[in-house]
């Protein structure tokens, strides 16, 4: 393997075949620790409907433009595969094989390519060939069913808890895993079939277990971790803001309940019959003041209390600009890469790869001359171009067979 830029994954090659969401992400992280990721692009998408230069999932990637429904586009990501240590693709069960660029073909050409399929239902079962999204797959692992007060309606926390957390990490842990076996002496490589609702139940595991036990009821806003508790959960502040309270311990209640000023005027907490007086209590009281003054209350104690903020006041916290959490790079500020490394620090090399941008240098350094040759046709970034399947998207973007998002 040859070694590009900095991280622990230096000198481990990836190709990615293009999509959107979790897979995109997953590739990102690896880039971000290092590898040398090439994004295998097709003419007229896929894309997030914005302007790529913004799209900071592909950063630390390189792209090449490959049309796969030419005649030479799967022999040029055989090519790539034939050089790689990974491969990332997330279309539909069998949409690969359908091209010629299936695990079988792939892994015959490059017995020790690690090949990560990233999907919402798996590759098997009833569901495995149908469309579907973050909360569709998040519904029906029973974490959904979690979010949300008891007497409304589930809240969708974004696409983070499914694609990202349930999918886009668990491919990445897989891929690792599979990437030592591989380079061990006899090693082998092999499919690592990641689904979204394999990983989102798997993060479930502890509430099983406390369900199992009696310690967790099976109904929202119910239990110690999902709203129920007054002391974790979030209130309303005098200026419409909130502040997040996870006061569960009693030692950090007791510094709580002290810095909110209630501390002689409120029932024990360990009584659950009086949880509604204590949150009536609570919420009474942080409507006093504005959330920026509650947060000089509580900084630096053990109460266990933060300010809620949005995505635009994050990197402005003062622990998180201490840290670096967020950085500027092609002025853009974005999430630094995770996690740290003493010896082999990851870093933003580079700016978001652009469709193509890259083709003749990824042709050089992976020694595939083929990727240059200029039969496949280049349409521009207006092409409305329809996926393996055939279809498009209602507004002409490109659609990730692979339905996650």
């Amino acid at each position: 393997m040859t070694g590009t830029g900095n991280g622990p994954l230096s000198g481990v090659r990836v190709v990615e075949l293009a999509g959107i969401g979790p897979g995109p992400f997953a590739a990102m992280l690896l880039a971000d620790l290092g590898a040398d990721v090439v994004r295998v692009d097709r003419p007229g998408g896929p894309g997030l409907g914005i302007d790529p230069a913004y799209d900071i999932t592909n950063r630390n990637k390189r792209s090449v433009l490959v049309d796969l429904k030419s005649a030479e586009g799967p022999g040029r990501v055989l090519g790539l595969a034939e050089r790689a240590d990974v491969l990332i693709e997330g279309y539909r069960p069998g949409v690969a094989e359908r091209l010629g660029i299936g695990p079988d073909t792939c892994l015959e050409r490059n017995p020790r390519l690690v090949y990560g399929r990233m999907t919402g239902w798996g590759q098997q079962g009833p569901l495995a060939g149908t469309a579907g999204h973050d909360i569709g797959y998040i519904a029906v692992t029973g974490a959904l069913g979690m979010t949300g007060p008891p007497d409304g309606p589930p809240a969708a926390p974004a696409n983070l808890l499914g694609d990202y957390a349930g999918g886009s990490l668990y491919l990445v842990v897989g891929i690792l895993a599979a990437l030592r076996h591989a380079q061990t002496e006899g090693g082998r490589g092999q499919v690592v079939d990641a689904a979204i609702v394999d990983g989102t139940a798997h993060l479930t595991a502890m509430i099983h277990g406390m369900l199992a036990a009696g310690g967790w009821q099976d109904r929202r806003g119910a239990n110690l971790l999902d709203g129920g508790a007054p002391f974790y959960g979030t209130y309303e502040t005098a200026d419409g803001g909130h502040m997040a309270v996870g006061a569960l311990e009693p030692r950090f209640y007791a510094e709580f309940v002290r810095l909110l000023g209630i501390a002689d005027d409120v029932p024990a907490r360990d009584d659950p019959g009086a949880w509604g007086e204590l949150r009536a209590a609570i919420a009474a009281r942080f409507k006093t003041r504005t959330r920026q003054e509650w947060t000089a209350v509580f900084e630096a104690s053990d109460a266990c209390v933060a300010p809620v903020l949005s995505l635009r006041e994050a990197p402005g916290h003062p622990h998180l600009a201490a840290r670096g959490t967020f950085t500027g790079h092609g002025g853009i500020t974005q999430p630094a890469p995770a996690p740290r490394f003493s010896a082999t620090p990851g870093a933003i090399r580079r700016p978001p790869a652009r469709p193509g941008a890259d083709t003749v240098e990824v042709a050089r350094d992976w020694g595939v001359p083929a990727l240059t040759d200029r039969r496949d046709p280049d349409p521009g970034p207006g092409h409305r171009a329809a996926w393996p399947d055939g279809t498009r998207a209602a507004d002409g973007r490109a659609r990730p067979e692979g339905g996650t998002g």
